[in-house]
């Protein structure tokens, strides 16, 4: 392996699934701006995730239909006027 090439910067961050709200804490040196209080007292940086494990059908086996920022209507907005 090449030597100093990963990051040195790792800190403890609290990753939430956004649409369940499923949250977990891991190393990383993802930048964040927000905080949060995690179950043992302290604050820890927090990256929100639109799906994770514990959202996405490959891994529930269920099929969730998930709207963020309005994509669907978008599409369907899009192609109303379309005849089959």
């Amino acid at each position: 392996m090449k030597a100093d090439i990963h990051p040195k910067n790792f800190r403890k961050v609290v990753f939430k699934d956004m649409s369940n709200e499923y949250a977990f804490i891991t190393r990383s040196t993802v930048e964040t701006k927000e905080t949060i209080k995690w179950e043992d007292g302290n604050e820890y940086p927090l990256f929100k995730l639109e799906i994770s494990h514990k959202s996405h059908p490959f891994f529930t086996g269920t099929n969730m239909l998930i709207d963020t920022a309005g994509r669907i209507d978008k599409f369907n907005k899009r192609f109303a006027n379309r005849k089959k």
